[in-house]
C-alpha cells in the first residue's frame, strides 16, 4: 500500500502530461540526473515532490542534492529587421511549466516523443547515429499560438519567430566526463521572414540544496534565496552554488556553459570573432524595481537582457569598484536569482537557414580549501572549472586548435568535415555480478573489456582491472559523492609489459568460468571481500583501465566505477524452517541473541534494541527514512508485526527477489535498481500500515513460511 499511493499520484501527473503532448526523460548514464522535456525545458520545477517524481538536476546521482528548478532556451531578434520578438521555452514562474502560461512558448505536436539512442552495442537503444552513451532527441517549435490538441492560447505569444528547434542531449559514463550534459540545438527559421541581429541564450533558475536535509520548497522563498552566483568570462560559464543553505551537505557548483555555434558553415565564438559577444545577466525573482537586477517580463525587456550583459558594464569588476559594490560581489551574496547567458549577434538568419549552437550543463564538487562556501575562491572552483574544460573538449572534437576550420591532421575519421562531440575512450565496462552472503561479498566479472579497441589508435589497449569498495557507514555520514566514498581495494594488470605494477591476474582468474542460473554470462574473474557487517550498505565496483597513449598525450583512462557498481547488503541467506538446528560457529556482529537465532534458524530483528536517531538512520529528517531488518527469513514468507497488546501493526510479503523498493530508506540512501541482497533479510520502515511512526516499546513479530506452513516468532524493542 505504501508504494501504491505513489503510483496513483504518478499516474495523475502522467495523464496531465499526455494532455500537453509532453514527455519527460532523465539522464541516467552519467552522474547527473537531469530532466529533459519534449517541449524544450530542462529541470522539472520539482513537480510531484521527490518521493514520487524524477530528479530535476541531481548531482551526484542518488545524493538528493538538487541544482536546478527549471531552465530553457531563449531566441530573440528583429523580424524583417524591425519587430522585436523573443521566443522562450521557460521563464521565471514559481510553479514551473503550466499549459498556456506566458513565457512557455515552445510546443510539440500531438504524438511527439523523445527518442533515446545509445552508442553502447549491448543497449536496447543502440543506434549507429548515437553521439554519446545516452542521447535524448526531440523536436519542438515556437510557431503555435494555441497549445496543440487544445483550445488554450499561449499567453502573450503574439509574435512567433516561426522557429523549428531540434534538440539532442548527450551524456557519457566516463569518469572524466560524467559530470556534464551537452545540449546541442539546431534552430531553423521555418517562416517566410528573415531575422536580423539574432541572439540565442540559455536561461536557468538554479538552486543548490540537499533535499534530504531540506525537502524541496520547504520554507517557501527561504528554500531558494540561499544561492551565490557568478560568471567566468574566459570560459563563457555562468554558475551557482549554495552560499548559506545546506552548507556541509551541498559542496558543489552548477553552471551553464556556451560551447560554440555554426551557421551555414561559419563558426561563431567570442574567441574567434570579436564582434560575437557573450552577455551575462542575472535578476532577482519577482523584482521589478532594481535598475539592473529587474526581472524581464516582455519581449522588449528580454531582448534588452540578451543584448546588453551586466558583464559589459563598468560596475562589473571589483577592481573598478573597490568599495565592494561591484556586480560581481553583489552576485556572490545569497539570493534567489535566475541567470542568462546570451550570444550574438547572428547578423541575419534567412528563411530556411539553420543555426547550430551547443551549451553544456556542468556540475562539479567544491574543492575544500578550508574557507567557507561564501568565499567562493578560485581554489574552490578548480574542479568545477576543470569539468567545464572537459565539456569544451568534448564539443571541440576534431577541431583541436578550436578555430572552426578543419586543419591538416585533424580529420581523424576522414569525412572531410569537423566531427564534434568526440571523447577519448577507456576500455569497455566489465560485466559484473555480485553475490551477498552473511559476512562476505563475492564480485564476479567477465573479460569483455580485454577486447576493447581504442577509437583513436584502433588498437587493443586494455591494461588491467581495479576493484573498489566503500567504507562502512559511507551512506549515512553525510558524504553524498559516491565516487569519493569508494576506496581502491585491489589492482591487477598485465604482467611483462613494464607498465604499472605487473601483478598479473592469477589471484583473481577462475580456473573455469562461473555461471549462474538465469544468467547467460560466463564470469572469468572473482574477488571476495571478507568481514563485512550484515545489514549495512556497501558499494562495490570493478573498473578496467588502458595503458594510455603517449603519442596522443593521453594518460591512462579508466571506466567509471559508477557504471559497474552494485549496492550490496550482506546478510543471512534464505532459510528453510524444515531444516535442522545448525551448530557452526557464528561471528557475533550485533549481540548474543543474533548468534543464538542463527544457530537455531529462528527469525530475528536487528539492531535490537533499535535506538531512534542513531547513525544507522542517516542524516535525513524525514520520519519515513528509518529501517530495522528482519533476518533468517525463508524464501517466501509473510512477516507480521504486533504491539505488546497483540494488535497487528503492519505486515509485508518477502521473497528471494527482494530489492528494498518498499521503503523510503533505500530510495534516499541507495538505488533499488542496482542492489544485491542475501535473500534471507528484509527491512521495515517502523511505520504502521496507516503510515504512523510506531512508539517506543516491545514489539512482537511472526514469520509464516509460505512453502512449509511453519510459523516462527520473535520480538524487538524500540528505544527513543
Amino acid at each position: 500500500m505504501k508504494r501504491s499511493v505513489s503510483f496513483i499520484l504518478a499516474l495523475g501527473f502522467y495523464s496531465l502530461s499526455l494532455a500537453q503532448t509532453s514527455v519527460e526523460q532523465v539522464t541516467s548514464v552519467s552522474n547527473v540526473g537531469l530532466s529533459v522535456n519534449s517541449y524544450g525545458t530542462i529541470g522539472n520545477a520539482f513537480r510531484g515532490g521527490f518521493d514520487i517524481g524524477n530528479p530535476s538536476c541531481e548531482f551526484p546521482k542518488n545524493s538528493g542534492i538538487e541544482h536546478l528548478f527549471e531552465g530553457g532556451i531563449w531566441i530573440g531578434g528583429l523580424i524583417n529587421g524591425s519587430l522585436t520578438a523573443v521566443s522562450t521555452s521557460a521563464v521565471d514562474n514559481s510553479r514551473g511549466y503550466s499549459t498556456g502560461n506566458g513565457g512557455y512558448e515552445m510546443s510539440t505536436e500531438i504524438g511527439a516523443s523523445i527518442k533515446e539512442r545509445s552508442s553502447f552495442f549491448n543497449s536496447p537503444n543502440y543506434s549507429p547515429e548515437a553521439i554519446s552513451h545516452q542521447d535524448f532527441v526531440m523536436d519542438f517549435s515556437d510557431k503555435n499560438r494555441v497549445v496543440p490538441g487544445t483550445n488554450i492560447q499561449i499567453q502573450s505569444h503574439e509574435n512567433p519567430l516561426n522557429l523549428q528547434v531540434h534538440l539532442e542531449s548527450y551524456n557519457w559514463n566516463f569518469a572524466f566526463s560524467d559530470f556534464f550534459v551537452i545540449l546541442n540545438y539546431s534552430i531553423t527559421n521555418d517562416g517566410p521572414d528573415y531575422i536580423e541581429d539574432a541572439y540565442i541564450a540559455l536561461w536557468n533558475n538554479t538552486v543548490v540544496r540537499n533535499t534530504n536535509i531540506t525537502p524541496a520548497g520547504q520554507g517557501g522563498s527561504a528554500f531558494y534565496n540561499k544561492g551565490g552566483n557568478g560568471f567566468i568570462d574566459s570560459l563563457n560559464l555562468a554558475y551557482c552554488y549554495d552560499h548559506s543553505g545546506d552548507v556541509g551537505f551541498t559542496e558543489s557548483y552548477i553552471g551553464q556553459k556556451f560551447l560554440g555555434a555554426e551557421k551555414e558553415g561559419v563558426f561563431f565564438h567570442p574567441r574567434v570573432d570579436s564582434n560575437f559577444l557573450a552577455h551575462y545577466n542575472a535578476w532577482i525573482f519577482n523584482n521589478s524595481s532594481d535598475p539592473i537586477f529587474f526581472i524581464p517580463t516582455n519581449d522588449n525587456q528580454r531582448y534588452q537582457k540578451m543584448t546588453n550583459g551586466m558583464n559589459q558594464l563598468s560596475s562589473w569588476s571589483p577592481k573598478a569598484n573597490p568599495d565592494g559594490s561591484s556586480l560581481t560581489e553583489r552576485l556572490n551574496n545569497a539570493g534567489n536569482r535566475a541567470d542568462l547567458i546570451s550570444f550574438g549577434p547572428f547578423p541575419r538568419i534567412e528563411s530556411g537557414e539553420t543555426v547550430n549552437i551547443a551549451f553544456a550543463i556542468v556540475l562539479g564538487k567544491k574543492f575544500d580549501d578550508g574557507k567557507p562556501n561564501s568565499a567562493n575562491t578560485p581554489a574552490q572552483q578548480s574542479t568545477f572549472v576543470q569539468n567545464a574544460d572537459w565539456a569544451q573538449t568534448a564539443y571541440n572534437g576534431e577541431d583541436v586548435n578550436f578555430n572552426g576550420i578543419l586543419d591538416e591532421g585533424e580529420d581523424k575519421d576522414g569525412d572531410g568535415k569537423i566531427t564534434r562531440f568526440i571523447l577519448p575512450s577507456p576500455p569497455d565496462v566489465p560485466q559484473t555480478r555480485v553475490e551477498a552472503n552473511d559476512s562476505t561479498i563475492e564480485v564476479y566479472w567477465t573479460s569483455n573489456a580485454e577486447e576493447s579497441l581504442d577509437p583513436i589508435s584502433l588498437e587493443k589497449d586494455f591494461e588491467g582491472y581495479r576493484v573498489y569498495l566503500t567504507k562502512l557507514g559511507f551512506d549515512v555520514t553525510g558524504n553524498n559523492d559516491l565516487r569519493e566514498s569508494m576506496n581502491l581495494a585491489a589492482e591487477y594488470d598485465i604482467r611483462g609489459n613494464q607498465l604499472f605494477f605487473e601483478t598479473g591476474f592469477d589471484d583473481i582468474q577462475l580456473e573455469e568460468p562461473a555461471s549462474f542460473e538465469g544468467d547467460s554470462l560466463q564470469y572469468n574473474y572473482k574477488y571476495t571481500f571478507s568481514n563485512v557487517i550484515p545489514g549495512w550498505q556497501y558499494v562495490s565496483a570493478v573498473t578496467a583501465f588502458d595503458r594510455g597513449d603517449e603519442q596522443n598525450n593521453l594518460e591512462s583512462l579508466e571506466t567509471s566505477p559508477l557504471v559497474s557498481l552494485f549496492r550490496v547488503f550482506p546478510g543471512q541467506t534464505e532459510q528453510s524452517y524444515l531444516s535442522q538446528k545448525i551448530g557452526t560457529r557464528v561471528n557475533n556482529f550485533f549481540n548474543k541473541e543474533r548468534r543464538d537465532s542463527i544457530q537455531d534458524l529462528n527469525p530475528y530483528a536487528y539492531p535490537n534494541p533499535y535506538y531512534l536517531q542513531a547513525a544507522w538512520e542517516g542524516s535525513s529528517t524525514r520520519q519515513e527514512t528509518k529501517k530495522i531488518v528482519f533476518a533468517n527469513l525463508p524464501k517466501r514468507c509473510i512477516v507480521r508485526i504486533f504491539n505488546s497488546a497483540g494488535d497487528l501493526i503492519d505486515e509485508f510479503n518477502h521473497n528471494e527477489l527482494y530489492s528494498g523498493n518498499d521503503i523510503l530508506w533505500f530510495e534516499t540512501y541507495s538505488d533499488t535498481e542496482r542492489t544485491a541482497f542475501s535473500g534471507g533479510e528484509h527491512a521495515w520502515d517502523l511505520l504502521s500500515a496507516d503510515q504512523q511512526l510506531i512508539s517506543r516499546g516491545i514489539y512482537l513479530f511472526s514469520v509464516e513460511d509460505l512453502d512449509s506452513g511453519v510459523t516462527k516468532k520473535g520480538k524487538f524493542a524500540i528505544i527513543k
